[in-house]
């Protein structure tokens, strides 16, 4: 029995550890922290055997936890991986792996130290089943080489202190991991876009805005990114091929049909829209550990999609493309 400590007790920590206690086989929850060690303390009172700690220092170094699952803060996740690999533990870790590329490089360095894979990224995506079928599609060839993506990720609101260079390291951090797990290609270059802004942008960052890409192999990606759209959490994702396309399918919904109109209902909240795959996700960690490590989305995944957000977030304002360069690829992570 996999025995998990999970640092971060918010919307998504919460959220994991009940999914983790409730849904997936072969693992115990038995610890919690938080920033806020009331949380933790509160979080803990809800389920049998869960113990919670001050910090997440504390969380890592007991003995009785196996794994680690991060869900804090943003900023201080590559802090609590490298704390994790000290201890030679596994730890899946929510995105972004990091704030930026050099820190994501020192977990790499500690990975490679160990000789074998200990951390998974939380990019969910890739284990969604619309996307894992367009993955399907592509990688058979029937539709041809792969040539452009369009996509777009709307938001409904973002809370206050969110600033414009995250619309890019923490929203579409989803697309810079998705395209390039679905055309197998790295990035050569990349450039964001300010557009007209929308009215519904009040809080001084930039919205929307376009993210562009272009691979090794020469396919291009354009990203919108809304992150205060007004209407609902709305994910869309198009691959054209040189024989075809293939579209992410819309979360099913019952079409209803009344007074001459016909409507169905749009997602809010992240959590509803990817639930499937966050559950799948976390079982197919869990079955991994058993099985010697982790088989899902690297610690280079993390540094891949990182480097990316670095250069799109330096290309803003300069009316460029800039170069995304990342390190040779170490043999752990082919």
């Amino acid at each position: 029995m996999l025995k998990i400590g999970v640092i971060g007790c918010g919307a998504i920590g919460r959220d994991h550890i009940r999914r983790l206690h409730d849904l997936v086989p072969g693992c115990q929850v038995v610890a919690c922290a938080d920033y806020f060690e009331e949380a933790a303390v509160k979080t803990a009172a809800q389920y049998d055997g869960i113990q919670a700690y001050k910090t997440g220092e504390e969380l890592i170094a007991a003995p009785e936890v196996d794994a680690v699952v991060i869900t804090s803060s943003d900023p201080s996740h590559a802090g609590y991986v490298l704390e994790s690999l000290a201890h030679s533990k596994y730890v899946f870790c929510e995105k972004p792996l990091a704030q930026n590329a050099a820190d994501c490089e020192k977990i790499i360095q500690a990975e490679l130290a160990h000789g074998k894979r200990l951390v998974q990224v939380g990019f969910m995506r890739r284990y969604d089943r619309g996307y894992a079928e367009m993955k399907r599609i592509i990688d058979s060839g029937e539709l041809g080489a792969p040539l452009m993506i369009h996509a777009c990720h709307r938001n409904v609101s973002q809370p206050d202190g969110f600033q414009t260079e995250m619309g890019v390291s923490n929203v579409a951090i989803h697309e810079l991991d998705i395209c390039r797990w679905l055309l197998s290609d790295e990035y050569e270059s990349g450039q964001v876009l300010k557009v007209r802004q929308s009215a519904c942008s009040t809080k001084g960052y930039d919205n929307p805005q376009i993210v562009l890409l272009e691979t090794k192999s020469g396919a291009r990606i354009d990203v919108e990114v809304q992150v205060a759209d007004a209407y609902g959490y709305d994910i869309q994702c198009q691959v054209v091929c040189e024989k075809g396309t293939v579209n992410l399918p819309d979360p099913y919904a019952v079409v209803t049909r009344a007074n001459a109109t016909r409507s169905f209902p749009i997602l809010t909240d992240w959590k509803d829209r990817f639930i499937e795959a966050y559950d799948i996700e976390l079982t197919e960690w869990v079955k991994s550990l058993a099985n010697g490590g982790p088989t899902g989305p690297s610690a280079w995944d993390g540094y891949a999609a990182c480097v990316a957000a670095d250069a799109l977030n330096r290309s803003r304002g300069t009316g460029q493309f800039l170069p995304i360069q990342m390190m040779d690829k170490p043999d752990l992570y082919k």
